[in-house]
């Protein structure tokens, strides 16, 4: 029986052992990780991620030939292939600060792995890294190996959240590198039969290591800078009366352009975006490339800027101050259907909204009160570190409170901010919620979901992303 260890228990690991194992029956797969709290929920009802079908496939599996443990040496001592899921924050001091991304957690991880080895194992970078990390992995194994072989891969993941374990049973394609030598197209092979038993050939692509390590980051990049192209378009459609939705929708209707990530709204977010692109833009300057690096830098300075521009508009339709002033946040998550906070616009929203001195009331159906204090009080990039070494649950921040109710956050709100896409917001009774609220009521619509019209109708004054602007809106014009 072929067996698997995949090291780190997080958004990329648990999902994807866990249909690896669904799938393939005949492999035992085990997801270890240091972090004996996450092991624990991984073992329990109730899961440390939240991802639509999750809990099916691993209450399917686990027990029968999936399994999580702390006991990451022998697993990874017992194992054929081990995959690395760890995290590789961005480095926030020393040579790259800002940009490059801390191999501290995978170089260690290889340490372990030439340590435990007993038997020639196939390691394979499941985390994004930059560009030639194979290269320094394979020198830290090889000369730690004992006449052990070790084959390094990249199989970079294309998940997305929210869809993820759609995204695992029926993906666009499977990105397999490996050394273009015999051992090396063995593992490639060796990898390859994984994904066979049910993601069709055409699909498994393979390339040589830096092509597939380089094509995560290039993926990531063009999605965002899709994102940031129609943001910059929204600015452009509020200042002369155009509608971002229909223009987003007659350029997606281009075949060549397509219709996909072509939503404006208040910014984007997740684990990966900035941190891989930050990356492209440190590669390109170590290459040489200041004007490449320039280019990418623009996609998250635009970012920035949507985010900013968003809390101007609250602040100044609001007569130029929120001070004192309770604003409702609905949705905190980066998107709907995940928990997952990393690096979601409305840290920085209602980090900009607490600095003018707001009180928030906020609610997020799959964000608790915890993280989001956590959130709103840690340094940058600190989130991208494994939890144990993240500072502890801070204090609370006296001006924001977390409930569980919609109604009960907009109750004598000011203002209502959707930050988030849930589908619950799209269905909630504004009336109900104009009627309990401050006058004159305020909507700030970061998603672009409610139907303005009919917020005017009831009573609101309402800002859209890119939509034509209230009259009110152009009487209080926001300074960038």
């Amino acid at each position: 029986m072929v067996k698997i260890c995949c090291i780190g228990a997080g958004y990329v690991g648990g999902p994807t052992m866990a249909v690896i194992a669904l799938k393939c029956p005949n492999i035992q797969v085990a997801v270890v990780d240091i972090s004996v709290q996450r092991i624990n929920a991984w073992n329990s009802d109730q899961l440390p991620i939240y991802e639509p079908g999750l809990d099916d496939v691993v209450k399917g599996c686990r027990g029968k030939n999936l399994f999580f443990s702390t006991d990451v040496n022998k697993h990874v001592c017992e194992s054929d292939i081990v995959f690395v899921s760890v995290n590789t924050p961005t480095k926030t001091r020393g040579l790259g600060a800002g940009k490059a991304a801390d191999l501290t957690y995978w170089e260690s991880a290889a340490r372990m792995i030439a340590d435990v080895a007993k038997s020639d194992k196939i390691v394979v970078e499941k985390s994004t890294v930059p560009v030639k990390t194979a290269e320094a992995i394979e020198k830290i194994l090889t000369h730690n190996s004992k006449g052990i072989n070790f084959q390094i891969l990249s199989n970079p993941e294309f998940l997305a959240e929210g869809t993820a374990i759609q995204d695992l049973f029926n993906p666009d394609r499977v990105l397999i590198g490996g050394r273009e030598t015999p051992e090396g197209n063995k593992a490639v092979k060796a990898l390859k039969d994984v994904y066979a038993h049910w993601v069709p050939e055409d699909r498994i692509l393979t390339t040589n290591l830096w092509s597939a390590e380089l094509s995560k980051l290039a993926a990531n990049a063009f999605l965002a800078q899709r994102i940031s192209s129609v943001n910059a378009m929204s600015a452009l459609c509020e200042a002369t009366g155009a509608d971002v939705t229909q223009v987003s929708y007659a350029v997606g209707k281009d075949t060549r352009i397509g219709p996909k990530f072509l939503n404006a709204s208040v910014g984007f977010g997740g684990s990966c975006f900035q941190k891989d692109i930050l990356n492209l833009v440190y590669i390109c300057d170590c290459n040489g490339l200041p004007e490449v690096a320039e280019y990418w830098k623009q996609v998250i300075k635009i970012n920035d800027y949507q985010k900013n521009r968003f809390v101007n508009r609250v602040v100044a339709s609001m007569f130029n101050t929120v001070s004192n002033k309770k604003v409702a946040i609905l949705g905190f998550a980066f998107k709907k259907d995940t928990g997952d906070t990393r690096e979601t616009p409305a840290i920085d929203v209602c980090q900009g909204l607490l600095g003018d001195k707001a009180q928030l009331s906020i609610y997020d159906p799959q964000v608790n009160e915890d993280q989001i204090q956590r959130d709103l009080t840690m340094k940058k990039f600190d989130w991208d570190h494994p939890l144990h070494l993240q500072p502890m649950s801070p204090t609370a921040v006296k001006k924001v409170s977390v409930v569980w109710d919609a109604y009960e956050a907009t109750k004598d709100a000011h203002a209502v901010c959707i930050l988030t896409e849930w589908d619950e917001f799209k269905k909630l009774d504004y009336k109900r919620i104009y009627d309990n609220m401050q006058k004159p009521a305020f909507i700030f619509d970061g998603r672009n979901i409610v139907n303005a019209e009919k917020m005017r109708e009831i009573g609101f004054i309402v800002y859209s992303i890119g939509k034509p602007l209230d009259a009110w809106l152009k009487d209080m014009p926001a300074v960038a």
